[in-house]
């Protein structure tokens, strides 16, 4: 039970994921403190209020007589954090793999196009036969006169 279980700790993808989530988390410390003290700020103060959080809020009367707070500040400031967080992975981590992978791998014979089999070429000929020529053929030789 045991050899088992330390096969599956010591598994190649199972360290591989705990190191991605371990720089996953981080990240996004980083992605976060970019959003909330850079970002947030600086379109806080275009739409006059202290931090993006604070603007675009609306609010709507509940039915106990209260107000509650939409706030479309906060939810477009993760937004805003999510394509960060998406194009950093993309131009850091995908597109340079993606480049080194094409580098590093040959072309297989699988990924050359196969000629046509001799059964495909006897296919077409015949098709062709069936339908009349292609392309009009030279006229035919007669041997029979003497060329004049």
């Amino acid at each position: 039970m045991l050899k088992g279980f330390k096969e599956f700790i010591l598994r190649g993808n199972v360290i591989d994921l705990a190191v991605a989530v371990v720089i996953g988390a981080a990240f996004t410390a980083i992605v976060n403190s970019l959003v909330e003290n850079i970002f947030n700020p600086l379109l806080g103060a275009l739409f006059k209020a202290e931090s993006l959080k604070d603007a675009f809020i609306v609010e709507i009367p509940t039915l106990a007589g209260a107000t509650a707070k939409l706030q479309f500040g906060a939810f477009l400031g993760a937004a805003i954090q999510f394509i960060l967080i998406a194009a950093v992975v993309y131009f850091v981590i995908v597109l340079p793999m993606n480049h080194f992978k094409r580098v590093t791998t040959k072309p297989t014979v699988a990924d050359e196009p196969a000629a046509p089999s001799e059964l495909s070429l006897l296919t077409e000929i015949r098709d062709v036969l069936k339908t009349g020529t292609s392309a009009p053929l030279p006229p035919a030789r007669d041997d029979t006169t003497d060329g004049r």
